[in-house]
């Protein structure tokens, strides 16, 4: 056997570029997750007329930041709580594998809170007092999400955050920035593009229900069981296509792209249903944050080619 052949995903790790290691502890395959939303209100508004220089800029900045400080900081803290044990299913974590050290990791999450708070500061001169509110419980949720006492990734409310957060603070917040009043409408559509965030947030504990059980976690996916957190997962990526449809005007190109994503979330539940609790579900991760960016690209579709 070759020495390539017999090398260990660790070594193989350790001849990467440093930049590459913490571009894999940022976790940059989902941060759509996060930008996605921004997108949405930044659309929703200007179809109604609204929009402010910078907002869009400011504002995907400061979420793109928020998500990659919250995995920094999950990186460092799962490794010193012992959360990723050998034979974990998800991508591999860089504290975890002695490949960046768990002080600069945090330093790393501090930086890119920095940064959120330097772009949301921008936000705040020109949305008022309830952005600094929203920045500040943003920054301390993402956080709390895997520090202190009671993390919430212990918990089985993460995919309730994920939709209020990735959902209706991002999408509806942005939209406000812009201009836009709040409606029944914009709520709705920050709720539906918030669903395949927290299926996303679901696969993953699914995935690590095993690792999670024997740290002391209590996820959803833990508390559901299998079953459930499969049908549930079913329900997020179908019922978001249907949302987001009820509430876009119609034309033929909407409709056509808003039934190829409905497919596509029969197609991603039959995966979720069929695919064994193993690291074959972090495909699932990466095409479920896809599926949310094509919810996008319907909603922007409908806003401009039917309004």
């Amino acid at each position: 056997m070759t020495a390539a052949l017999a090398a260990t995903p660790h070594d193989r790790l350790k001849r990467l570029p440093r930049p590459l290691l913490w571009a894999l502890a940022a976790r940059l395959k989902t941060l759509s997750l996060s930008l996605t939303p921004i997108l949405a209100g930044s659309v929703l508004a200007a179809a109604q007329g609204h929009g402010r220089a910078g907002v869009l800029g400011a504002g995907l900045v400061a979420a793109a930041a928020i998500q990659i400080a919250t995995n920094l900081w999950n990186d460092a803290a799962d490794a010193e709580n012992g959360t990723d044990l050998e034979g974990r299913f998800g991508p591999p974590r860089m504290t975890a594998l002695g490949l960046l050290d768990a002080g600069a990791v945090r330093r790393g999450a501090l930086a890119m809170a920095l940064v959120a708070v330097l772009a949301g500061l921008w936000l705040v001169a020109v949305g008022g007092a309830v952005f600094l509110a929203l920045g500040a419980l943003s920054l301390a949720l993402g956080y709390g999400y895997s520090l202190g006492p009671r993390p919430l990734a212990a918990t089985p409310f993460g995919e309730i955050l994920v939709v209020g957060f990735f959902g209706i603070v991002a999408v509806a917040g942005t939209a406000v920035l812009h201009g836009a009043p709040v409606t029944p409408g914009l709520i709705g559509h920050g709720v539906f593009l918030g669903l395949p965030a927290a299926a996303v947030l679901l696969v993953n504990n699914h995935r690590d229900r095993a690792s999670d059980a024997r740290s002391g976690r209590r996820t959803l996916a833990i508390a559901l069981g299998e079953g459930g957190a499969r049908l549930l997962y079913a329900a997020l990526v179908l019922v978001a296509p249907v949302g987001l449809a009820l509430l876009a005007p119609r034309c033929a190109g909407a409709l056509l792209l808003q039934g190829l994503l409905l497919g596509g979330g029969v197609l991603l539940s039959w995966r979720m249903w069929t695919t064994p609790v193993s690291a074959a579900l972090n495909r699932l991760l990466v095409q479920t944050a896809l599926f949310q960016l094509g919810l996008f690209l319907a909603l922007a579709a409908s806003a401009f080619l039917c309004g």
